[in-house]
């Protein structure tokens, strides 16, 4: 059977929740995961970011 509904929620997202990734730099990728800084801040990555070290994630915060 189709699975009709597979991605839909991605439509209602600004860029249908693609942009540049923060910590690797890719362009034009699916910021779907969510990773806290050490401040407690919430950055949006992509998949292959997601296991990530927690020092590239803060250092990627820096930046942004």
């Amino acid at each position: 059977m189709a699975k009709n509904k597979r991605g839909k929620s991605l439509w209602t997202l600004p860029s249908r929740g693609r942009g540049t990734c923060p910590v690797c730099g890719s362009t034009r990728i699916k910021l779907l995961y969510t990773k806290t800084t050490s401040s407690g801040q919430p950055l949006k990555v992509c998949k292959k970011c997601f296991n990530a070290t927690q020092a590239r994630i803060d250092a990627a915060q820096t930046v942004v």
